[in-house]
């Protein structure tokens, strides 16, 4: 079966497909293998919400289950091993795919524990011991861009440790997130760290920009508000890669490249359209453009390979059009500053309510595992 061209042209465009889902059926019945050969894939993400689907509608997971409940292993010890056990072998599944991309890609992501989100120390001492347990060259870090977050990225950078940074909904804030990385990377090569082995990418998240804005748009009522319905997310993108270009052709990055450092990837996150009356493929479309990332959950992914469309650069030279979206969402009566903040704050809740739900998951199957004996 040869590639599917939709696919194909989008990954010769210069994006980067990636999937959002990691699950062990995929791993084990090869689909995951299938998806590289047959789809373009070059990358995997993962967060507590695709870890807790994937332990609740599989019974892979048993052997390992009852292996951990027989030698007393905590809830938080069962956790960490069974989600680091699907990413080590995911990240196995993409070795080639990281060798033959001169290791950018073939990228598989773990997040740190979500509670930790406003605990820097915490982060970075979990960052280093998620790298050190995954044990692959290929793995990604995930850290949240909050406040607390992005003193933690650049400690992590700066020790070697390749980083996806994740949940970032304002140009401000990916401003800041890029300044951690440049920190890092300045610090790693203080330190004597290789630059060329140490990679990220931003995670730019983009339909839930749409989702609360679109809220507060038919709140308003007005004809003005409802004609911006739609425009907010991809014009937030196409700013960020803006941001993007400014900071990647400045003197200071342009000094950490000639030492070996490549840059930090836009990636657009949270690219399922949640709103039916759009396009089921309008984040991949309209955000086409060279040396960016685009992790999509399955149905996108799918969608895009029978219906995408692939017409050139979408992005670059937008900037001042994704502005005018912006002044004329302040001039209807929109916070465009509030939905951020709410953005975040609903994203770090989302992804500890996830959390909470995998630890009540494995506690039930350690408990049953128990119960029922242990081992195999």
């Amino acid at each position: 079966m040869s590639s599917n061209e939709r696919l194909a042209a989008l990954s010769e465009a210069g994006v980067s497909v990636w999937l959002d889902d990691l699950s062990r059926d995929r791993i084990s019945s090869g689909q995951l293998a299938d998806y590289i050969r047959d789809y373009s894939l070059v990358g995997v993400t993962t967060n507590p919400t695709i870890f807790a689907g994937a332990l609740a509608d599989s019974s892979s997971y048993d052997p390992q289950v009852r292996e951990l409940a027989a030698r007393g292993a905590s809830v938080e010890q069962a956790v960490r091993e069974i989600t680091t056990t699907d990413v080590r072998n995911a990240c196995d599944v993409f070795r080639e795919t990281y060798e033959a991309t001169g290791t950018v890609d073939g990228r598989v992501s773990i997040e740190v524990d979500p509670r930790l989100a406003h605990d820097t120390e915490a982060t970075a001492a979990e960052a280093r011991e998620l790298w050190k347990t995954v044990d692959r060259p290929n793995l990604f870090v995930k850290i949240p861009a909050t406040l607390e977050g992005l003193p933690a990225i650049t400690r992590a950078l700066s020790e070697g440790i390749s980083v996806n940074v994740t949940l970032i909904f304002s140009v401000e804030r990916y401003r800041d997130v890029m300044e951690a990385f440049l920190t890092g990377l300045e610090q790693a090569k203080r330190a004597g760290h290789e630059l060329a082995t140490i990679e990220s990418v931003a995670s730019f998240f983009v339909s839930r920009v749409d989702s609360e804005v679109d809220k507060r748009l038919e709140a308003l009522g007005t004809g003005e508000a409802s004609a911006l319905r739609g425009k907010a997310a991809v014009a937030n993108a196409r700013l960020a890669y803006a941001a993007f270009e400014e900071v990647f052709s400045s003197p200071r990055w342009k000094a950490l490249a000639e030492a070996g450092a490549r840059p930090q990837r836009p990636l657009w996150a949270s690219t399922g359209v949640k709103n039916p009356d759009y396009s089921d493929t309008l984040y991949v479309d309209e955000l086409v453009t060279a040396n960016v990332v685009n992790t999509m959950p399955e149905k996108t992914l799918l969608a895009v390979a029978d219906h995408g469309r692939v017409e050139g650069d979408k992005v670059r030279g937008t900037g001042e059009e994704a502005k005018r979206v912006f002044e004329r969402l302040s001039e209807v009566g929109v916070d465009v500053d509030d939905v951020y903040v709410v953005l975040e704050t609903e994203g770090v809740d989302k992804f500890e309510k996830s959390w909470t739900e995998l630890l009540d998951s494995v506690t039930e199957q350690l408990r049953a595992a128990t119960e029922s004996g242990g081992s195999a």
